[in-house]
């Protein structure tokens, strides 16, 4: 659904199943910090808030969004883990490299779906500017972080 049309923050918080037994790996870019950083924010902090234990919420960084997908698929092979999130902003520029990062994540991420036994929930946020991606990391529209949160806990109990 566009999300002009739904907030990213809201959601029934009785759909949402118990996380306290379940744990969860996140992966991080390190480009758009302003951005990943507060998605990671609002990801952890919803996580925490269905009874997620903070030691059962590991975080990994990687440089940019493109290397998400080798993280996830890292985490992947650790049989500790309920769902995987990975959390990225690609912001359009000039050159077609925003075309290139977001097919390639979305392709590679596609394909952990695919192959792996551990849900990875897809949080690349890819927008025309920075504000349209400041608007989705706790402004106007939302949090991404808090929706990819909620799908990791769903998918978790799937």
């Amino acid at each position: 659904m566009a999300t002009a049309l739904h907030h990213l923050s809201d959601y029934d918080t009785a759909s949402v199943p118990d996380a306290s037994n379940m744990c969860f790996g996140i992966v991080v870019a390190e480009w758009n910090k302003d951005i990943t950083g507060a998605l990671l924010d609002g990801c952890v902090s919803t996580l925490e808030k269905h009874g997620a234990l903070p030691e059962n919420i590991h975080v990994k960084t990687v440089p940019g969004s493109f290397e998400l997908v080798y993280g996830a698929q890292q985490l992947c092979k650790n049989d500790g883990f309920d769902a995987i999130i990975i959390l990225g902003s690609v912001i359009r520029g000039d050159t077609p490299h925003f075309d290139y990062i977001c097919q390639g994540v979305t392709f590679g991420i596609s394909r952990l779906n695919a192959t792996q036994n551990i849900p990875v929930i897809f949080g690349l946020l890819t927008t025309d500017d920075h504000q349209q991606a400041v608007d989705r990391c706790g402004g106007k529209l939302g949090n991404k972080g808090d929706e990819c949160a909620i799908d990791a806990i769903k998918m978790a109990k799937f």
